[in-house]
Parts: C-alpha cells; structure tokens; sequence
C-alpha cells in the first residue's frame, strides 16, 4: 500500500503568539521605564543614554553570533532556550544595584543572552508558516499586545507603587519567554553547510547595503524614543499613567497595521510601503520635537508608529527572507537585527544621553536628520516586482 505525502504539521499559532507575548512584555517594561527606574537610582542622563547603549550595542555582537550558530548547527530551538534560560540568570544582578559600572555589565551580560532568541525565533516562525509568509503579521501581532498589555498596566501600577518594583516584573516576563520556549518543537530542522562567501556576496548587493543603511538610520532616529521619550513626556508634565497610555497607543496602531499587513503588501508592494514608513518617521519626530506641549499631535505622532515601526518592521522580515533565501535566514536575520536594532539603536541612545544635557528637545531633532538619512538610502533599495 502506498503511503501519501508527509503530513505538514499543524501550526502551533498560540505557543508561537505566547513566546512573542512574553518576549515583548520584557520590551513594554524595559523601553518606557528603564530610564526612570535608572533615575531614581540617581543615575544621570549620561550615564541612562550609555546603559542603553550597551544594551543596543549587544544586538550587535549576539544575533551574529548565535546566527552562525543555529545555521551551523540546525539547534535553533536549542539556542532559544538556552539563551532565554541564561538572560534570567544575569538579570538577577540588577538586584545588587552595583553602580553604574555594575549595572553596564550586568546589562551587557543578560542582554547578551535576551538578543540570542528573538532573530533565531522569527526563523522557527517562518519555517512553521512555510509558503504562507504573509500570516507572520497576525502572530507578531501577540507581541504588540503584550507590549500594550504592560504598558498599559505598569503606567497604571507606577503611579501608586515605587518603580523600583520594575526589574521584578522583568525577572518573571524572562522566564516566561523560558518557559514558552519550552512549548514549543523544533522544526524544519536544516544546517547550514554553504560557504560564507555566498553569504557575504548577498550582504555587498546595492539593494542589500542600501536597505541595511536604510534599517542602520532608522533606528538610530529611534534612540531618543526608546531611551528618553518617557522621561522626555515626564519633563513636559506627563503623568505615568499617561505616559504609558501613550506607548501603549503606539503599539495599538501597530497591532491594527499587523493585522491588515497581508493585504497591503501585494498592493503596494515592499518598496513603496518601505518609504512611505521612513518619510512618516520623518514626521513623527518633527510633532514630537516641537509639539510636545500638544496633546492632539503628540497622539497623531504615535498613531504614526503603525507606520515607523509596525510597516516598517514587517516589510524588514519579508525583505531579509527574500534577499537570504532558507540557507542563511538566520545570519540574515541576525544581521538585520544587528545593524538596524543594535548598532542603530545604540548610536541613537549614545548620541541621545549627549544631546539631552544640552536641550531636551535636541536628542529628537536628531531623530529628524536621521530618519532623512535612512529615507536618502531607502530610495536605492530595488526591489523585483515591488
């Protein structure tokens, strides 16, 4: 008797949607209240803009690292765990509070471990999807809800409990991301036995440098968001409540652009959604800059984060899948990652700590000039058939 075809595994959507539930409510505690907690450690805004600097600046050096790995060896999911578990580990550090040198290694460290999973498990996401990429949207859509969910609740929570609290929710979101990697299987398993040559020739095609330089400026434009918007809102006489309902609207208006991302990209395909999400970011920092005092705008602004982050991200991972191919998804990820959310994000913070001292306006009127850079280099990215 004649057996049929492989059954293709059913797609674990909820143990998927978890893992990114988690890993982005350690986001929604870390990117609007870091700072703060930092501050009432007596940390100035120096030494705040460079402790987000290390943090950026693994993203960097990690992805790389356990990229080469998991395509070397096939272990994704091992990789994931492993990292996950190890990130709670460091992370109990923050609890001696060993002053700024303390707190950078300790940063370094957990850090080192947090950014070895997120690049691995976009990869495993994609692979369970097989020739239905366009779902990703609706199970990173999880992540934004997570993101929004603490928020939302810690906003709420800080205002009638000392944020000192915060590396506690932390510590239990990591081992949440530990345990949900627990849940879910390893599949497609494949290693990665081609040359780096053919690795390094896709990284120098002009499409390709251009869209990394385009990722690289975008990101650095979102420095000052991620490490002083918070303390930036709080200056101009914000509430926390309010300052965490503001985040959790711009991740709201991600979730919504998640949702209808599959049928926006074969309309108006990955190029122009690309530029249209850079020039946008261009206008988010220009309202949040100089209208700050206004709360009509300032809600526009972060209803642009639909398209600055949310488009903008979604377009990314559809661009790293096609320029890489199956053989180095993983590496290609891990660079994107790299140089967008790493090196990006860490020239941003740096530059934001420096400029912060001089005006507080400053850190997002460099935000502006960088998004321009980015949109300079995203018109040279060609995309076939977008």
């Amino acid at each position: 008797m004649l057996s049929g075809p492989a059954p293709v595994p059913a797609l674990p959507y909820w143990r998927l949607s978890g893992f990114y539930f988690f890993y982005f409510a350690v986001v929604g505690a870390l990117v609007p209240f870091w700072g703060l907690y930092l501050q009432s450690l007596g940390f100035s805004a120096q030494a705040i803009g460079n402790i987000g600097a290390v943090l950026m600046l693994t993203k960097v050096i990690a992805p790389n690292i356990w990229g080469w790995l998991a395509d070397r060896s096939g272990r994704r999911l091992r990789i994931i765990r492993i990292g996950s578990f190890c990130a709670c580990l460091c992370f109990l550090g923050v609890f001696l509070q060993l002053g700024f040198v303390g707190m950078a290694l300790i940063v370094a460290a957990y850090s080192f471990f947090w950014n070895a999973v997120l690049a691995q498990f976009e990869v495993i996401t994609l692979s369970y999807l097989g020739n239905q990429p366009q779902r990703y949207s609706h199970i990173r859509l999880w992540g934004s809800v997570g993101f929004i969910v603490v928020v939302v609740g810690l906003g709420w929570l800080f205002d009638r409990i000392a944020i000192g609290y915060l590396p506690v929710f932390i510590l239990a979101f990591l081992a949440l991301i530990w345990l949900c990697s627990l849940s879910v299987r390893e599949h497609n398993i494949s290693r990665n036995t081609a040359p780096l040559s053919g690795f390094i020739r896709t990284v120098k095609q002009p499409a390709v440098a251009c869209f990394l330089a385009a990722s690289f400026f975008l990101q650095v434009s979102h420095g000052s968001y991620y490490t002083f918007f918070s303390l930036y809102l709080e200056n101009a006489g914000y509430q926390r409540a309010s300052i965490g309902g503001l985040w959790a609207l711009g991740v709201i208006a991600e979730v919504v652009i998640f949702i209808f991302m599959h049928r926006l990209v074969p309309r108006f395909g990955l190029r122009k959604l690309l530029l249209f999400s850079v020039a946008a970011t261009v206008i988010r920092w220009w309202l949040v800059a100089y209208f700050v005092s206004s709360v009509t705008l300032l809600l526009f602004a972060q209803l642009l984060h639909a398209f600055t982050f949310g488009i903008a991200h979604a377009v990314a991972i559809e661009l790293v899948r096609s320029f890489f191919g199956a053989k180095n998804q993983g590496q290609g990820q891990a660079l994107y990652s790299a140089i967008s959310f790493g090196g990006g994000g860490a020239v941003g913070a740096a530059l934001s700590g420096t400029l912060w001292g001089v005006s507080v306006e400053l850190p997002f009127v460099m935000s502006i000039f960088a998004a321009l850079i980015a949109l300079a280099f995203a018109r040279f990215v060609v995309i076939t058939g977008s």
